[in-house]
């Protein structure tokens, strides 16, 4: 797990003459193809994303202009059995989730019996008190995961961090597939690929099964997406789903609370909501309850959600399992809940709250990668075999102030995959992050997911905000059986 020559996915340690046995279709592929034509076909792909918006903006960016994530046209593949593999630690690890925010806002046992320290929950700034003992529809609290993974061999996967409050990519592992079937359809000839354009089928059955009981009187649930507005970085993803699910994309303003139900204001009228896939952060989404001073969220909805009226996807106060101090005593959350091993094992991990750890830490600062618990998009974060002398200062010095803010973790020897560069065909390293959807009719995982690419050479960064690109990947099916990915969805 340590540093070392990374693995590739497809060329193994053997290079492009040599590949992986089952990649050797894939690796003919790169060899016959022309770099001209390659690169032809990423632009044409890129032309298109930015035709269709699909963009991101860089919050504090001076440019201030939205960009589209770079796009490369090799694909990442996945076997069939390693994706069993990978699937059933995935919703081993969901359902544990599911479990802790269930117990943590309720009973609290995995306290009471000592596996988790009390403070580390009830201390932190992403337990939500303002919610506890309320029980949302079912039972289900992260109804959307986006479980970011890592591998470092051919048998060899970890879990960076666990995503339960709005993972976001969804709608580049759509667009992605789109423009690959469009662009390299002998690619779907030579392999079995499962389809993953039923991902907003699946998004909305699992919405109308978690609506409350009480549902609206036409017997089928009324589920909207709640955006905070087109300024948002995602609001490209936002109106997509909406418009793929056949459901109405609402701002605060379309929504009004009255008597404890939710409502969405019409030009026919009211129509009472049942479930809300709110893509807005806790604080801002109730300004009775959280910050008085949000003009993005609806006045009472948190009450209409304790009277068990409305269903919010994902629930809030589910930032507590995002935290990466918590992530790391996930194996033995896992093991709480499921009386089982982690099926996918977390990465060593750090807790420099802990002073012992601390010094290790301080010790090694040019060999670790350090992040803050409550961080996300690459921002805060140390990579010390890559940082410069004056940032591992200013970085001790911050972990000497506020040590309980910071995990630590080893630079892994993350794996690659051949990436179209200006200089040709090179390894580039990947992460993954697959979707599970969590409904009252139990638990999916879509098969498929993002590949990010750290696009620059030698770079673990593959965060979109730091330069990071993005890759489809295909998940093979056994011989003889399953829905194939053939076509563009119409």
């Amino acid at each position: 797990m340590g540093k070392g020559r990374a693995f590739d996915e497809i060329w193994g340690h053997g290079g492009p003459e040599n590949p992986r046995p089952d990649f050797a279709a894939l690796s003919e592929w790169i060899a016959d193809t022309p770099q001209s034509e390659l690169h032809r076909r990423q632009q044409s792909a890129e032309a298109t994303f930015r035709q269709l918006g699909i963009t991101f903006a860089v919050y504090g960016d001076s440019d201030a202009s939205e960009r589209i994530i770079p796009f490369d046209i090799v694909p990442r593949i996945f076997l069939h059995d390693e994706w069993q593999r990978l699937s059933a630690g995935l919703v081993q690890r969901v359902e544990a989730i599911n479990a802790f925010l269930e117990d943590i806002y309720g009973e609290r046992r995995i306290l009471k019996e000592g596996v988790v320290p009390a403070e580390l929950i009830l201390k932190n700034p992403q337990f939500r008190p303002e919610v506890a003992g309320i029980r949302p529809p079912h039972g289900i609290w992260a109804h959307i995961c986006g479980i970011d993974l890592v591998r470092t061999g051919p048998d060899e996967f970890w879990v960076l961090e666990d995503n339960a409050r709005t993972p976001s990519g969804v709608s580049y592992m759509l667009e992605n597939r789109e423009a690959m079937i469009r662009l390299c359809p002998e690619l779907f000839r030579s392999f079995r690929v499962a389809a993953v354009d039923s991902y907003s089928d699946m998004l909305r059955e699992t919405m109308r099964s978690v609506a409350p009981t009480r549902a609206s009187s036409s017997g089928v649930p009324v589920c909207v997406v709640l955006t905070p507005g087109h300024f948002n970085s995602a609001y490209y993803e936002h109106s997509f789903l909406a418009d793929t699910m056949g459901i109405e994309l609402v701002e605060a303003a379309d929504l009004v609370v009255d008597d404890d139900v939710v409502y969405m204001q019409t030009i026919a009228g009211r129509v009472k909501v049942d479930v809300i896939y709110r893509r807005i952060d806790d604080d801002f989404l109730d300004p009775l309850v959280f910050r008085p001073d949000s003009l993005l969220g609806v006045p009472g909805i948190i009450s209409a959600y304790r009277a068990g009226n409305v269903a919010l996807i994902n629930a809030p106060g589910n930032g507590i399992a995002d935290d990466k101090a918590i992530y790391s005593y996930m194996p033995e959350i896992v093991k709480f809940y499921s009386g089982s091993e982690a099926k996918l094992p977390n990465v060593e991990t750090w807790r420099c709250r802990e002073p012992e750890a601390l010094s290790y830490v301080l010790d090694h600062l040019g060999e670790l990668v350090v992040k803050l618990v409550d961080g996300s998009g690459g921002y805060g974060m140390l990579v010390g075999p890559t940082a410069s002398k004056a940032e591992i200062e200013a970085f001790r010095a911050a972990l000497k102030a506020e040590p309980h803010r910071y995990i630590a973790q080893p630079t892994l020897a993350l794996s690659t995959v051949p990436t179209v560069t200006e200089t040709g065909l090179a390894p580039r390293h990947v992460d993954f992050r697959p979707f599970v959807l969590t409904g009252s009719d139990g638990v999916r995982v879509v098969p498929g997911g993002l590949t990010r690419v750290a696009l620059k050479e030698g770079s673990l960064v593959v965060n979109s905000s730091q330069g990071g690109g993005t890759k489809d990947s295909f998940v093979l099916l056994p011989e003889g059986h399953g829905q194939i990915q053939t076509q563009v969805q119409a």
